[in-house]
């Protein structure tokens, strides 16, 4: 992994896709995409540095926040570089028209090697969980999600996930829901948590119309890391 151009800024190699208008980062699992309670530096506040430093811009730089990621998980966000761009995405999300593949590594191999999953998540603001439930409950929201086993090891299965809802932690919810619970992710019942906190939870594939070049754009990126898990399925698997 190359240098930072300094602490404060994101590293080189997590752009993966730029021009005048958005900025497509490869998110790192200790990240934060947005400020909050704990005052860790987000990313948002790193892109706009490493802009600065690296065009030598004078004043302020740019950065809207479009979409977000939980901080234990990596994978592709996209950032608006100008209002008009953010405002134009705001209203792609709003009309679902941006698709969001991931993937995860669980230790139990689910019952089906590909199914749709139809819950109804609940959030619990106290403890800020979400729970899976077969059946409408009040305050509920319905969220949706196909997987696909595309990969096994000696110990762990690799699933791809299309969402189709955008629920909070519904991925973690609804595999922890069928048995199958992310590797490392402790919150929603894997057996331990992996080393720094992160889980094996990653966006890998975003594919969205520009919204300033009106053109079709799809992104694929494995997660940055030195994690034996990852590097065995990214070493056996092309981006599909």
């Amino acid at each position: 992994m190359n240098t930072k151009i300094n602490s404060t800024s994101i590293w080189p190699e997590q752009v993966v896709y730029e021009d005048n208008h958005i900025m497509v980062v490869n998110k790192l699992p200790s990240e934060i995409v947005q400020g909050d309670k704990t005052g860790d530096l987000p990313l948002s506040e790193k892109i706009k540095e490493f802009i600065k430093i690296r065009d030598h811009k004078p004043g302020n730089v740019f950065c809207g926040v479009i979409h977000r990621l939980d901080r234990p998980v990596s994978g592709l966000i996209i950032f608006a570089k100008t209002s008009k761009a953010l405002s134009r995405f705001n209203e792609l999300f709003r009309e679902k028209t941006i698709k969001k593949t991931y993937l995860a590594v669980v230790k139990n191999k689910p019952a089906k090697k590909s199914d749709k999953l139809i819950h109804y998540i609940l959030k619990n603001e106290k403890t800020n969980m979400s729970k899976a439930h077969l059946n409408p409950v009040a305050n509920a929201l319905m969220a949706e999600l196909d997987y696909e086993l595309i990969a096994s090891s000696d110990n762990y299965h690799l699933l791809k996930i299309n969402l189709h809802t955008g629920r909070h932690h519904q991925i973690r919810a609804q595999l922890a829901a069928i048995g199958c619970p992310i590797k490392g992710d402790l919150k929603y019942g894997f057996g331990r948590t992996n080393t720094g906190g992160f889980i094996h939870l990653h966006s890998y594939r975003i594919s969205f119309v520009h919204p300033v070049k009106d053109e079709a754009l799809t992104i694929k990126e494995f997660p940055i890391t030195d994690d034996a898990v990852w590097n065995y399925f990214s070493k056996g698997l092309s981006l599909v």
